[in-house]
């Protein structure tokens, strides 16, 4: 299992942080015309593309809430890489459980 995200892989896909997006079509188009050449005959956009709060906020980065410990992921990456982390299974097991009963009782609740 790997803790964190790949830095080249959000890249890749635009998701990293401090990349810029366009904010209509016509910005996307016009900024790929000016970096790949004209684009003759291209299409108009048919899809329009809208986030949810939550993935905006996801995007945004880490909230400074102190929610995120750097020192607690730090010393459970050093863990692992040295072989000395244990993962307890009835633990997450338990939690699981847990978690499915809650999401189960949200849905009938509806």
């Amino acid at each position: 299992m790997k803790i964190g995200q790949n830095a080249d892989k959000l890249a890749a896909a635009g998701l990293a942080s401090g990349v810029e997006r366009p904010a209509t079509a016509e910005a996307g188009r016009s900024k790929g015309a000016s970096e790949a050449g004209p684009v003759k005959n291209a299409p108009e956009a048919s899809a329009r593309l809208a986030l949810s709060s939550t993935a905006s906020t996801m995007l945004q980065g880490v909230p400074d809430d102190g929610s995120f410990d750097a020192e607690k992921v730090q010393r459970i990456s050093q863990a692992i890489s040295e072989g000395k982390f244990s993962i307890n299974a009835e633990a997450v097991a338990d939690k699981l459980i847990a978690n499915a009963r809650e999401m189960v009782g949200r849905v009938g609740a509806h």
